[in-house]
């Protein structure tokens, strides 16, 4: 643990006192808990060769929560004090009324550690870490001469929680996390481009920092800008698909595994609603989310309703088999809970949501699967995107494409956007290659105004028929 670990039944609330409060919150409701929270924060932004931004955040508070059936009522406070908890209770007492509620199962405890509880914070000096920025803005600029700006961030942070349960159990989670990223501009013949790479996890900042690791992020920075700034118009059209493994796992993320979420489906919002046990895929597509990788960005020991992380299967073989399920939902809809209850802090509430989601690799040859595509883009990176969860519409934007003509990669292309709907285009995956890999720890996660660090991957896929949109006449 940490030197100063957080304690709050220790330094600041009777442990005894703060369960009955939460069993008098709680009395006649299905569900609750009390999660309290310490987070402390670290973030240096080089630009432009000066150091722009060096911030260091420390928050601590408590949610408290009552269910009853669908209904949550929920209170926090940055205050770690009787009074304060007994104004929540209070406020999350109204969604039970007049009870009736039989308070579900605990979950099972685990002893199992997922990454470290040092603080990553602490694993560098202040020092070390500007110089790093600054030889790293000097690296990449020594690399090409059309290099005009360079931006990099180290960052890191530990997320300390406890829960306790009506029934008096107590569950604690100590979360770190690293992350590191460069971006580089260049400039030639009067346009620029950008490229940005980078990585993280759960774990400390030494490797991060390290001059092989963050000379190769500079290195892939670099090359990415350097591609753009050759790239030429995308063409527009109907077209084959080659995604390349890795990061592109995102638009899964988005377009199917949004829709895989317990709530989403108990309520009827989205386009898998009704269809366990349906054909949802092309054969050979397996989803899972997983939350018990060691060290990766988007796992965790416990979720933060303390129900242990899982190795969930979600569409096996292209069948639809599983949902990510918070309690609350898990129980609405008669089924176990699989880990995947999140919020983003204890200011809120929290919900399903995915962890590390991706689609195993299949026995295809990336490189025949490439020299298979007759007329299409090859999309290795991707950057904003916008998902419809009701239909599974979405349209993302690439960040690095090429064009592909009788399995011969050629120009790289700008400005290609894929436009389709996710149940459609798991239909149309035509070759799952065998080199699956997950992202490098850079992925996060909105819905409904809460983010949650995530972790996405996928094989080299060849999807048939999705639209193109480009500027190219």
């Amino acid at each position: 643990m940490t030197q100063d670990s957080f304690r709050p039944f220790e330094t600041d609330l009777d442990e005894a006192r703060a369960l009955a409060i939460l069993r008098a919150a709680t009395q006649g409701a299905d569900d609750g808990e009390l999660f309290l929270e310490r987070r402390r924060s670290e973030a240096l932004v080089l630009d432009d060769g000066r150091i722009k931004t060096a911030s260091y955040d420390a928050s601590e508070g408590f949610g408290l929560r009552a269910v009853r059936g669908e209904v949550a009522g929920y209170a926090h406070s940055t205050h770690l004090t009787e009074q304060a908890l007994l104004r929540a209770a209070e406020t999350a007492r109204l969604a039970v009324g007049d009870g009736g509620g039989t308070m579900a199962d605990a979950p099972l405890g685990t002893n199992r550690r997922l990454y470290t509880d040092a603080d990553p914070i602490a694993g560098a000096s202040f020092p070390v870490k500007v110089e790093t920025l600054r030889e790293i803005d000097a690296y990449a600029r020594g690399l090409d001469s059309r290099v005009v700006q360079v931006s990099a961030t180290v960052a890191a942070s530990l997320q300390e929680v406890e829960i306790l349960r009506p029934d008096g159990l107590r569950l604690t989670d100590v979360r770190p996390m690293a992350r590191l990223n460069v971006s580089v501009i260049v400039e030639h013949a009067g346009r620029r481009e950008s490229g940005g790479a980078g990585g993280g996890g759960r774990f400390g900042l030494d490797s991060l920092i390290a001059r092989d690791n963050w000379q190769a992020v500079a290195r892939e920075a670099l090359r990415i800008a350097q591609v753009n700034i050759e790239a030429v118009p995308a063409p527009a059209g109907v077209m084959d698909v080659v995604l390349g493994p890795g990061w592109p796992g995102v638009m899964l993320h988005e377009a199917v595994g949004h829709g895989l979420e317990g709530d989403f489906n108990r309520k009827g919002t989205s386009a898998f609603a009704g269809l366990m046990g349906a054909q949802v895929a092309a054969k050979g597509v397996t989803v899972l989310d997983d939350g018990t990788i060691p060290d990766r960005r988007g796992s965790i020991t416990v979720d933060d309703e303390g129900t242990p992380s899982g190795r969930n299967l979600l569409i096996e073989d292209g069948i639809l088999v599983g949902y990510m399920q918070d309690r609350q939902n898990a129980r609405l809809m008669g089924v176990a809970p699989t880990g995947n209850g999140r919020r983003e802090s204890h200011a809120h509430i929290p919900m399903p949501r995915m962890t590390n989601t991706y689609m195993l690799g299949g026995t295809a040859d990336p490189a025949a699967i490439l020299a298979d595509l007759k007329d299409g883009i090859y999309a290795v990176g991707f950057g904003g995107g916008q998902v419809d969860i009701t239909n599974g519409k979405f349209v993302f934007s690439c960040t690095e494409a090429y064009r592909v003509k009788d399995g011969k990669i050629g120009a790289p292309v700008k400005g290609a956007t894929l436009i389709g709907d996710g149940p459609a285009a798991m239909k149309q995956v035509r070759a799952i290659g065998n080199d699956l890999a997950l992202d490098p720890g850079i992925g996060n996660c909105g819905k409904a105004g809460q983010w949650v660090p995530v972790g996405v991957g996928q094989p080299t896929l060849l999807i048939g028929g999705l639209t193109v949109g480009g500027s190219a006449s």
